[in-house]
């Protein structure tokens, strides 16, 4: 019983502190369009992606969450749409985001393409503290929430046939996420805690090393307001535009393997497992992500295959 209270306190003051940072996936730079709205429509013809994370599997009540995109260029005109669905699920709450992205590419002197993205949207936050007590003779909150936050986000990115770069805001709106509602007898009343600004940078490069195998090494820093620097750093190699392999690694987090199978001309399967580093590594065996993603309408024969 001692072990389940301290779990469900460590997973209560995940809530309280971080349920205002976004989800995070380590095969981001499979569906980059989570990251940066301006990579809407930049693969030149429609995708679809589907993406699955289950977090610390083995500690009830930790990260779930799920997501599916759609982005499409509009002809020739420059200009991307997209639209994002996630579920982000994690102790007491859960959290429903839907946006829409555009984007505006114009074509640069050195044959690169430079876009620029808004994302405008929401997110619906439910929070039922009558979940995950683990029978505690108190209840530590009081008072569940149902709220809409309204979402404005903007990026830019840059690429071209064998690298990119990006710098996105997810959401400019400081919104609180937790008000006069809730009272806690060790946190005290009021607001506990406030949507916080969140600043996300890719940057990735294909390596062709031969005809049949290509090096990819990608990296992400997540850098938001009160909270620890986020690094994700990424090695692919991807074999006869077919297979793909690679680990990554999250600073002061987690180790991950990844696998990609391109299964059909239109069909990519990736899968992940992160390692947890951190000291929840006493407590869970691992986190497992399954992305699947469509290209449609994609070309039969591609001149120089993006990797990204």
């Amino acid at each position: 019983m001692k072990d389940k209270i301290i779990v469900f306190l460590v997973l209560i003051f995940t809530v309280v502190v971080h349920s205002q940072q976004d989800p995070q996936y380590t095969q981001y730079m499979y569906n980059t369009m989570s990251v940066n709205p301006a990579y809407a429509g930049s693969n030149g013809h429609t995708v679809i992606t589907a993406l699955g994370r289950t977090q610390w599997v083995g500690l009830r009540g930790a990260p779930d969450s799920q997501t599916l995109s759609y982005d499409t260029p509009l002809g020739y005109s420059g200009v991307g749409l997209g639209i994002n669905l996630t579920n982000d699920r994690i102790g007491p709450s859960n959290e429903i985001y839907l946006d829409a992205n555009v984007s505006y590419t114009i074509r640069t002197s050195d044959e690169g393409n430079l876009a620029f993205g808004l994302k405008l949207g929401g997110r619906h936050l439910a929070i039922d503290w009558s979940k995950g007590t683990a029978q505690q003779q108190e209840r530590i909150f009081e008072g569940n929430i149902s709220r809409f936050l309204p979402t404005i986000g903007a990026g830019v990115y840059f690429y071209k046939s064998n690298w990119y770069a990006g710098i996105a805001i997810p959401n400019f709106l400081r919104t609180s996420h937790y008000d006069d509602t809730i009272s806690t007898s060790s946190f005290g009343d009021g607001d506990v805690a406030n949507e916080r600004l969140h600043l996300f940078g890719i940057l990735g490069y294909v390596f062709d090393l031969s005809e049949t195998l290509k090096f990819k090494p990608a990296g992400l820093v997540k850098v938001v307001n009160g909270a620890p620097l986020s690094i994700d750093v990424s090695a692919n190699f991807l074999f006869y535009e077919k297979f793909a392999v690679g680990a990554a690694w999250r600073w002061d987090d987690s180790v991950s393997a990844l696998l990609g199978f391109q299964a059909s001309r239109t069909l990519n399967i990736g899968f992940a497992y992160d390692l947890t580093t951190s000291n929840y590594s006493n407590y869970n065996s691992g986190t497992y992500e399954l992305m699947l993603r469509w290209d449609i309408f994609r070309e039969q024969i591609m001149k120089s295959p993006r990797f990204f």
